[in-house]
């Protein structure tokens, strides 16, 4: 068997900001993503496809609101519509890789997974939720939810006067049908799963599987996921080929090479964008603390470039080989 990586699909890979979400355009950049992907399955690598899902299941979460206001049709709980983009999403990117592969030669299987995540229900984020999730709400109609169905808001930090449905973001602890990934890539297939960070879920005391009313970050999951089927590489694919230190500012600075010390070192000094950059490096450095070999974060079109992207390690003389 070949080596083994998880990639780890940003959503700029499925849609972009000034789109409007359309399927052919969420198609189209699929497609273009994927085809950067080519010289590693001709390398025979083995592959687990993550992704993410934020503005489609943001859009599900607006589609269970306008259908109970206009046909009363009763909405769906979160687990239900994170479930539902998982299979959207999951099915467009396996099609879009089978015409990849059809397009190349290359003869290999390919099978997307619904994917439970466990968490742990006491972790500390449930009593601090701060994913902000759906549309945005005025003061009166947040007033109104809080009563009824017990949500949290936060001001939007889009539009002043407007407020945001907030949820937990739990640790991932681990992936629930993890040996069934086990059994798909060990018999060479490119695996789709934990689509959108997983859902959410815990067992009971009776062993029974329970819900959570959270999601999870998707970058965190796909660390846990590559550390259980012992994945040697872990690709987070984002809209710039680098991790910046200081981004956007004059002392900006391109970090290419980190090992373990300098990672934590930028990560306690806040060096990184808390809401974009940071979960990225802390799920690189969670893979390779847990014995993945690298982590690199780039762009897609720049990820056959070995000499591109910034490439997290436990030390740097691995970095360079």
């Amino acid at each position: 068997m070949g080596k083994l990586a998880v990639i780890a699909l940003g959503g700029n890979a499925l849609l972009r900001d000034d789109e409007a979400g359309s399927i052919e355009q969420q198609e189209a950049n699929t497609l273009e993503t994927i085809e950067n992907l080519v010289y590693l399955l001709k390398e025979d690598y083995n592959l687990v496809i993550t992704h993410g899902n934020g503005p489609q299941v943001g859009n599900i979460l607006m589609r269970n609101d306008a259908g109970e206001q206009l046909y009363n049709i009763v909405p769906m709980p979160l687990d239900i519509c994170v479930a539902d983009s998982q299979g959207g999403i999951g099915y467009m990117i396996e099609r879009m890789i089978r015409n990849v592969m059809t397009k190349h030669g290359i003869g290999r299987d390919v099978v997307t997974l619904i994917t439970m995540v466990l968490v742990d229900p006491d972790d500390k984020a449930f009593s601090n939720p701060s994913k902000r999730i759906g549309k945005l709400y005025s003061l009166n109609e947040t007033e109104k939810l809080r009563i009824e169905k017990d949500w949290d808001f936060k001001p939007s930090s889009k539009k002043k006067g407007y407020y945001s449905r907030v949820v937990p973001s739990p640790e991932p602890l681990g992936i629930v049908n993890i040996e069934m990934i086990k059994h798909f890539v060990s018999a060479g297939a490119v695996v789709i799963a934990a689509g959108g960070g997983g859902i959410p879920v815990y067992y009971d005391e009776k062993g029974n599987i329970r819900t959570v009313n959270a999601v999870i970050d998707k970058d965190l999951a796909s660390a846990v996921l590559a550390s259980q089927i012992g994945a040697e590489e872990f690709y987070i694919l984002t809209d710039v080929p680098y991790i910046y230190k200081d981004f956007g500012l004059p002392t900006q600075e391109k970090l290419e090479f980190l090992n373990r010390a300098d990672t934590l070192h930028y990560l306690e000094k806040g060096t990184f964008a808390e809401g974009s950059m940071e979960p990225k490096i802390r799920a690189s450095l969670r893979f390779v603390e847990a014995g993945g070999k690298k982590s690199v974060i780039t762009e897609a079109k720049k990820l056959e470039d070995r000499n591109y992207g910034s490439k997290i390690t436990l030390n740097y003389d691995s970095d360079k080989h």
